[in-house]
């Protein structure tokens, strides 16, 4: 008897585990969609490409901001933008824009959206 309730007070501790996680979690993957992305750029909300030097050099999106992802932060704090301003992130796959939206969301910024990869965004325009 004592088995089978304890058996049972651990899964109940699981599932509600399981369930806290999941709604904690941040809501990324459902990200990096471009028609969702050139919407809010159409906006005009602050689009930032987080590649290198060169690769923003060979092309990037007009009105987009050279901040490679390894300096977001502090290149960002240099521009004073309040921590709710709509800040959308790309790179060449989004996996960089991912760590660079993952520091930021670190840092209390609230509203940002990984575009995903520069290529798949002009492809879809």
């Amino acid at each position: 008897m004592f088995k089978k309730s304890m058996l049972l007070s651990v899964k109940i501790i699981l599932a509600l585990l399981v369930m806290v996680s999941a709604a904690i979690m941040p809501t990324w993957a459902t990200e990096q969609e471009p028609s969702v992305a050139w919407e809010k750029i159409d906006r005009g909300v602050t689009l930032i490409d987080v590649r290198t030097v060169e690769e923003f050099a060979a092309g990037h999106i007009d009105g987009a901001i050279n901040i490679p992802f390894d300096q977001i932060v502090p290149e960002l704090a240099k521009l004073n933008l309040a921590k709710d301003t709509d800040l959308v992130l790309y790179c060449h796959s989004g996996r960089r824009s991912g760590i660079a939206q993952e520091s930021l969301v670190k840092q209390g910024y609230s509203n940002t959206y990984n575009a995903g990869g520069f290529d798949t965004l002009m492809s879809s325009r």
